[in-house]
């Protein structure tokens, strides 16, 4: 064979097929008759769609549906990330802000009603010393979780309205509070036998912040809580629809490559444009990985939202329930008129901490320790209700069961304790009964509450790096770094689309 028969047989048969190609798009096909009627006609199609308008045609396709489906990406991953600030960064901590100024607001009552408790009895000058302390911190926590509960609601109007009712409230209860102080040592009674001008004082302050304070911080908790459950049914949907939206536009961009990668092979006898095979495995990578990401970021949400904060909340309200109740028993032995009253307060906030429909406070015990046992021996077995049995059925963390029974165990010693504290002032030793209710020794009520109190942190403390962990997990998946590194994708594989296509479309300049 002569030297350099193979290269011209090469050049010979592209030019043969450039040849055929411009004939395709300028003459009229074999044996087609020149009737003049082509308007209508096979051959009035073969013209308007020849190879050039075809691959001009397809090519215009795959720009739009890269575009497309780099758009949906973006406006659901978009969504994904602002959906998870308002709940993550916003709304989920003003919940829990709320049930920490509601929890500040119960303890200084509390501390309250037990300086009351003590009186001048010397026996309780250390205890007494450490409750003005305790008082005096929760104040300033309750002015801290104030001031940032006022600047989020910043631009709600009811939000605004309860703020400023615990604002101008609040004043007042402090200044009740003081006054009562004031009374009590002026007036040197004994323990549990405060002044009745003291007794009068604290009872307009504790009256105050049960039927004013409390509520409106319990509407500002209600209003974000809702604005979280809102927000979470909203951004799921989203989601899931956004997933296949993305979906629909990945796979019209790839059939339609696809499409494209198939006319050039046939009409141009090319086996693979190479920019096409580029841009398809670019667009396969994106579908994939922005179908990932919408995956995570619903996974993170229910990990956030479901798994954590609905624990996250539910221990924050038991806490505050339980510092009410731990007020109650002091204001139980504080005011003996209202004896009665506070005892029905214990036992509603008892209930609402663990749930068990129709028990007293003379059955309760009892009742709890049967359900107790029978969930110690199956943990899917939860028998009781409020904020203590939805915990338990959310477990879903390491150590978060555990956390949970030792909420349970510890909230059982303190009923027990509390018992103990109304059988002594039935007898008539009321500064046993004083010394039981607020000692901080082991065996005590106020140690055993204080370890219920630790037990209740713990366990939120777990759900709370739970939540942490899952936003700022979307947080990282959904940062400026992904968005660049897609919008850098997106025009790097419309460049590679144009360039696939254009040294064809010379051919027919």
């Amino acid at each position: 064979m002569p030297k350099g028969t193979s290269g011209g047989t090469a050049v010979a048969r592209n030019a043969a097929a450039s040849e055929t190609a411009r004939q395709e798009a300028a003459a009229p096909p074999a044996g087609s008759r020149a009737s003049g009627r082509w308007f209508g006609s096979s051959w009035h199609n073969r013209v308007w769609w020849n190879t050039p308008r075809l691959v001009r045609g397809l090519t215009g396709l795959c720009l739009v549906a890269l575009l497309a489906a780099g758009t949906a990406a973006a406006t659901v991953l978009g969504g994904a990330r602002d959906g998870t600030d308002a709940i993550g960064h916003q709304a989920a901590p003003q919940v829990v802000r709320s049930a920490d100024l509601y929890f500040a607001l119960n303890d200084m009552d509390a501390q309250a009603a037990n300086l009351l408790l003590f009186g001048a009895d010397p026996d309780y000058a250390a205890l007494r010393k450490a409750t003005l302390d305790t008082y005096e911190q929760r104040r300033a926590q309750a002015d801290s979780d104030l001031q940032r509960v006022t600047e989020a609601v910043a631009g709600d109007a009811a939000g605004q309205r309860a703020v400023q009712t615990v604002i101008g409230d609040l004043g007042q209860y402090e200044a009740l509070v003081a006054r009562a102080q004031l009374l009590e040592d002026q007036a040197h009674a004994q323990a549990g036998r405060p002044s009745a001008d003291a007794l009068a004082s604290y009872r307009q302050a504790t009256d105050l912040l049960r039927q004013r304070l409390l509520r409106a911080v319990d509407a500002v908790t209600d209003v974000n809580a809702a604005v979280v459950e809102q927000n979470y049914t909203d951004q799921r949907d989203a989601l899931a629809g956004g997933w296949w939206m993305i979906l629909a536009t990945g796979l019209l961009a790839l059939a339609a490559l696809a499409l494209l990668q198939r006319l050039l092979a046939v009409r141009f006898r090319r086996l693979l444009n190479v920019p096409l095979a580029a841009t398809t495995l670019l667009a396969l990578a994106g579908l994939v990985t922005a179908l990932t990401l919408t995956s995570r970021a619903d996974h993170q949400l229910v990990v956030a939202k479901s798994n954590s904060f609905d624990s996250v909340i539910a221990l924050s309200r038991a806490r505050a329930v339980a510092y009410d109740l731990n007020a109650d028993e002091s204001r139980y032995l504080t005011d003996p008129a209202r004896a009665a009253a506070y005892e029905q307060s214990f036992l509603d906030k008892t209930q609402s901490f663990a749930r068990i429909d129709g028990a007293t406070l003379a059955t309760y015990d009892d009742e709890l320790a049967a359900l107790a046992g029978r969930h110690r021996a199956d943990h899917g077995q939860v028998g009781f209700g409020g904020y203590l049995g939805d915990e338990l059925r959310n477990i879903t963390f390491p150590g978060e069961q555990d956390a949970a029974e030792r909420v349970l165990s510890a909230f059982q010693q303190y009923q027990r304790d509390d018992r103990r504290i109304r059988e002594l002032n039935a007898q008539g030793k009321l500064k046993e009964a004083v010394t039981f209710d607020t000692g901080t020794t082991p065996g005590q009520s106020n140690a055993d509450f204080d370890a219920l109190g630790a037990a209740l942190d713990d366990n939120r403390a777990i759900n709370q790096r739970a939540f942490d962990a899952a936003v700022a997990t979307t947080d990282h998946d959904l940062d400026a770094t992904t968005a660049g590194v897609g919008a850098a994708a997106l025009a790097v594989a419309l460049v590679l689309t144009a360039l696939g296509v254009r040294p064809r479309l010379r051919e027919f300049a």
